[in-house]
C-alpha cells in the first residue's frame, strides 16, 4: 500500500506542477492527517485511505479555476472526485478504496456529513493548515475549534498551533 501512496504523492506533485502553494498545502495536510490518524489509532486500511484523500483532497481546484474562475470549497467538492478517480484507478487503487477516497474529497468541507474517523481527521488536518495559510483571527479560531475539532490529538495540535496556552481556550 505504501508504494501506491508514494506514487500518488508523485502524481499529485506532477498534477500541480508550477503551483508550489497547492503542493505545499496538500503535503502539510497529509502530514497532519497521518500524525492525527496514528495518534488516534486508526487501523491500517482507514489510515491508507485517509493518507490518499489528504493528497488529493483539493484536486478540483485547478479545474474549478479553469471552468468557473473560482476554487471555493463547494467547487473543490463537486469537481474533485472526477479529477481524483482516474488518477487513483491508474495507480491501481482498489475500487472500494477509490470510492471512499472520492467520498472524502466530495465532503471534506461539509462538516455536517462527517461519517467516520477518516472524514473527521481529514477535515481537522485541512483546517489546521487553512487557518495558518489564511491567517484567521483568534475569535474565528476559537469558534472553529469548538465547532469542528473532535479528536483529542487534533484539539491538542490546534491549541498548540493557535493559542498561547491551553488555558487560552474557553471550554
Amino acid at each position: 500500500m505504501m508504494d501506491k501512496l508514494t506514487a500518488l504523492c508523485k502524481a499529485m506533485i506532477t498534477y500541480d506542477k508550477g503551483d508550489p502553494r497547492r503542493i505545499h498545502h496538500f503535503l502539510k495536510v497529509h502530514a497532519f492527517a497521518v500524525q492525527i490518524g496514528r495518534e488516534e489509532g486508526l487501523d491500517e486500511r482507514t489510515l491508507f485511505r485517509l493518507e490518499a484523500a489528504a493528497y488529493v483532497h483539493d484536486i478540483g481546484i485547478h479545474e474549478g479555476e479553469r471552468r468557473f474562475g473560482r476554487n471555493d470549497g463547494q467547487i473543490q467538492q463537486e469537481l474533485g472526485p472526477d479529477e481524483a478517480r482516474p488518477m487513483l484507478e491508474s495507480l491501481g487503487f482498489d475500487r472500494d478504496d477509490v470510492e471512499r477516497i472520492c467520498w472524502l474529497v466530495a465532503h471534506h468541507h461539509s462538516y455536517g456529513s462527517i461519517d467516520g474517523p477518516d472524514a473527521q481527521i481529514l477535515a481537522e488536518a485541512d483546517m489546521l493548515v487553512n487557518q495558518y495559510e489564511d491567517g484567521a483571527p483568534l475569535k474565528q479560531n476559537e469558534a472553529l475549534y469548538h465547532r469542528l475539532y473532535k479528536t483529542e490529538s487534533g484539539k491538542r495540535m490546534f491549541q498548540e498551533l493557535y493559542f498561547d496556552t491551553y488555558e487560552g481556550i474557553k471550554k
